[in-house]
């Protein structure tokens, strides 16, 4: 055999078996809705659930391009606002709740790359009330993931921010937000994490019940940790090694309970969703669901009853096309059961 085909059969092999493998995972679940196109790239979307009416709730997303936005679509796919002319807007969360002249506000947290900073804007109506840089004083910039934590002893509200490239600790810094001169401000309060050094950190999620930080390490696995900075920054479990094709991805959680649940983590490059318990992710992976996106990046999803179309919620995934998927949680759900270990 000569070298060039010995490469062709090294090559094909792994393909051949991952084609195995998703047949045994089934067919791929398809999505409800997808969002009309934004301009130029899809990464992250956040979910904005409206209390007077949950059938009206928003999903929030990034459009990433130094000539980006920040997109507001129904649950219908359609877009309803966005805001333009935003330096690389990578990721988004948002909160509920934050004290601003006087009033409590709903907000987007949006990382901006190029300007090194963090963009707030409130909800629903995507108004500016504040911004800030991160990173200050560092070599290595460049803002990418972001998550949103409200401690629900105290409802202190805060940010954390990861970037493109950083060292082997302290990856990641934590904002604690607060009001300066009506606007709202980020001050920092942490520099924790550990990184492998292997590619790069995006995805962040947090858990506000259980009070854990979980972020993807993309060629290693997914790291936990305490939530609260008062609790210190020893890193708690590192899980999903060796569950994935190459990145790992966007997390989300799925509370089934106050305590028990799913963690969903894009297996990128394969289509799928790896799900690990929330209450013992330790357990290692317990579900994968094939999905109809296209190397899926940033994910979100919520348990909330969002009127008869989406009696249990919505899982939503960024896919290539410039899109968003939407997808009914009973469909993960039933995909799920099926595959469980």
């Amino acid at each position: 055999m000569t070298k060039i085909n010995k490469s062709i059969a090294i090559l094909t092999f792994p393909l051949l078996i991952n084609c195995i493998g998703q047949n045994q995972l089934g067919k791929e679940i398809v999505p409800t809705a997808i969002t009309e196109q934004v301009g130029y790239d899809t990464d992250d979307p956040a979910i904005w659930i409206n209390h007077q009416d949950a059938s009206k709730s928003i999903i929030i997303g990034t459009d990433k391009d130094s000539n980006g936005g920040l997109y507001a679509f129904d649950l219908n796919g359609k877009i309803i606002n966005k805001i333009l002319g935003l330096k690389r807007p990578n990721n988004v969360d948002l909160e509920y709740g934050l004290s601003l002249n006087g009033s409590k506000i709903d907000f987007a947290a949006v990382t901006e790359r190029e300007t090194n900073s963090v963009k707030l804007y409130s909800l629903p109506d995507l108004k500016e009330v504040g911004s800030f840089t991160v990173f200050d004083g560092e070599t290595e910039r460049s803002p990418m993931g972001i998550s949103i934590y409200k401690n629900p002893a105290t409802d202190e509200i805060f940010a954390i921010v990861g970037r493109k490239s950083g060292p082997s600790d302290g990856y990641l810094w934590q904002y604690k937000l607060t009001e300066k001169e009506g606007k709202i401000t980020g001050e920092v309060v942490r520099k924790f994490g550990k990184y492998s050094g292997l590619k790069e950190i995006e995805s962040i999620a947090v858990d506000d019940q259980l009070g854990y930080i979980y972020y993807s390490d993309e060629l290693f696995g997914v790291h936990q940790y305490y939530a609260d900075p008062s609790k210190g920054n020893e890193e708690l479990l590192v899980f999903g090694k060796g569950d994935f094709k190459s990145d790992v991805e966007g997390i989300s959680i799925y509370a089934t309970s106050p305590t028990t649940g799913y963690i969903l983590v894009s297996n990128q490059q394969k289509d799928t969703f790896n799900v690990y318990l929330r209450e013992n992710p330790s357990k290692g992976k317990i579900a994968e669901v094939p999905v109809s996106t296209s190397e899926s990046d940033g994910s979100e999803v919520t348990n909330v009853n969002l009127g008869p179309k989406f009696p249990k919620g919505i899982f939503v995934a960024m896919s290539n096309g410039k899109v968003f998927h939407i997808y009914d949680w009973r469909t993960l759900e039933e995909k799920i059961k099926t595959t469980m270990k």
